[in-house]
């Protein structure tokens, strides 16, 4: 679980693959090898699943290339926005920090336990 405000990207899919880079580090840091990655975007599903059509994209893929090496099996799976409540709350926070922020735990911070605001 982690949250984090990055640097503007080139676009949504851009982030998305950026994120899941970040998410795969934030994982093998702390040892969870056996992790199923969930996420609202399914271009970046169809994307890492078959690199070569993604030209544009080769340095990500390089990059998450060597971070899917720490995972046996990786998995990732597509799932819908109403479905992913928890990562739009961490992404809205992590937006609205008014400096960089960084959290990276397997212990969810107490404010992530509050309601989801659905405006």
């Amino acid at each position: 679980m982690g949250a984090m405000n990055l640097r503007r990207s080139l676009s949504p899919l851009c982030a998305k693959c950026e994120a899941l880079i970040w998410a795969m580090e934030c994982m093998k840091t702390l040892q969870f090898s056996d992790v199923v990655f969930e996420i609202d975007f399914s271009q970046l599903v169809k994307m890492v699943s078959s690199l070569e059509d993604w030209p544009a994209f080769a340095t990500h893929m390089e990059e998450f290339n060597r971070s899917k090496t720490f995972f046996p099996s990786f998995k990732i799976r597509h799932i819908t926005r109403t479905q992913n409540t928890m990562a739009d709350k961490l992404a809205r926070g992590a937006r609205s920090s008014p400096s960089a922020m960084l959290y990276v735990d397997s212990i969810p911070p107490v404010w992530l336990h509050e309601p989801v605001d659905s405006s």
